[in-house]
């Protein structure tokens, strides 16, 4: 059913205060891949004051969205065969991203061009960007039996198009801050991508144009926003939103190309005519809006027992891709017809989720800081206000 051209994040914890909070510092590379990761405490932490501590919340939203991002990748061969499977596609894609941009948006609010936040960003997602994209290129040469597949930094392969996509939007938030209506003007560049087939592929840039506006609803959003979603009635809304919308994926499905929901093509691309650009533009961030909030309202606030495991979901996202990938390659969705049946589809399911879990945790974290996390401080000039301040260190 899948019509794709181009087949391929104890104690309650509460969220932060209604009031307007001051912009969240970014202060690890893990910040700035929307990871909001806290420092660690300063030596001279005055005594009585509790250090910084990462919000449950988030962290919870981030796993269970980058679950969804996997459980989705395995749902995706299922879907000629099923109609089912190609639903549950169908409505997973139209929130599991949206709700991991809105979260790094979020936690880009008090990005600009000072040069400590330069450096995270070029080591937290423009160095792991090269690295994986080059590892995804060998990886597909090898396990695809295509050694003259190309190696090029512009054409992002798989799912190494958010780093360059979030590396796009952090550069650019500081014009989203000045402008007056930034959501209208993002939803007004999305849409004249959406109709531009000229723009072609170099770093994915259809994508990166067409997800913008959530990256920009993330930049705009409070607290409180938060807050209101976290409603009882909100939460129970919900449930019968998301069962309608999942009823009319079901329906939709062998009627709709499911790549509109990639936002990787223009409507010309995909075989439409240029006025269902604005239309689809609109509807499908209107329904993505309804259903990433229906996702906030059930996503637990106090610590739960994955709670940890939402530091760790670039690396989940990013690692999970060559299982994803070799599945096809290899063929096992084509050997072992028993994946299309039902228990199949729930086997697959489960070691999704599993598996991503498993990549999430600490010590694939440490296997692989090297490459997500490199510290690179021999490649910058120091700072001189952090010279300043370790002269200051020094004579103290």
């Amino acid at each position: 059913m899948t019509n794709s051209l181009r087949p391929h994040g104890y104690q309650r914890a509460p969220l932060p205060p209604v009031q307007e909070a001051a912009p969240p510092s970014p202060t690890s590379r893990d910040n700035e891949a929307g990871q909001h990761k806290a420092a660690p405490p300063a030596p001279s932490v005055p005594a009585g004051q509790k250090p910084k501590q990462r919000d449950a919340f988030f962290d919870n939203a981030k796993y269970l969205a980058i679950v969804l991002v996997a459980m989705a990748h395995a749902w995706e061969p299922l879907t000629d065969q099923s109609r089912t499977a190609e639903a549950l596609y169908m409505t997973v894609y139209t929130f599991h991203m949206p709700a991991f941009i809105v979260i790094s948006g979020y936690f880009s609010r008090s990005f600009d061009m000072r040069p400590d936040r330069l450096k995270r960003l070029i080591t937290g997602i423009a160095v792991p960007y090269v690295i994986f994209e080059m590892a995804y290129t060998f990886f597909k040469r090898w396990a695809d039996d295509d050694p003259t597949y190309d190696f090029s930094l512009l054409d992002p392969w798989y799912l190494t198009w958010f780093l360059i996509a979030l590396f796009v939007w952090r550069l650019s938030t500081p014009i989203w801050k000045l402008v007056r209506w930034p959501v209208p003007l993002s939803l007004a560049v999305a849409t004249l991508a959406s109709v531009s087939p000229d723009i072609g592929d170099d770093l994915d840039l259809q994508r990166v144009l067409q997800f913008l506006p959530f990256f920009v609803m993330g930049l705009c959003m409070k607290p409180e926003h938060f807050q209101m979603v976290r409603r009882r009635e909100v939460r129970w809304l919900s449930l019968p939103i998301g069962l309608c919308a999942l009823a009319f994926a079901y329906w939709a499905a062998p009627r709709m190309n499911s790549a509109w929901f990639y936002h990787r093509d223009s409507v010309q691309e995909l075989g439409a005519p240029p006025w269902t650009g604005p239309v689809m533009t609109l509807a499908l961030f209107g329904c993505s809006v309804v259903l990433v909030s229906c996702f906030f309202a059930w996503v637990p606030r106090r610590h739960m027992w994955f709670t940890a495991l939402g530091a760790g979901t670039l690396y989940g996202y990013l690692l999970h891709g060559f299982l994803a990938k070799g599945s096809r390659f290899w063929g096992w969705f084509d050997d072992y017809a028993w994946l299309h049946k039902p228990l199949g589809e729930i086997t697959v399911t489960i070691i999704a989720a599993s598996v991503v879990t498993v990549l999430c945790t600490p010590p694939v974290q440490r296997a692989f800081r090297f490459a997500m996390e490199p510290k690179m401080a021999w490649a910058f000039k120091k700072d001189p206000a952090e010279q300043a301040r370790s002269r200051t260190t020094t004579a103290s």
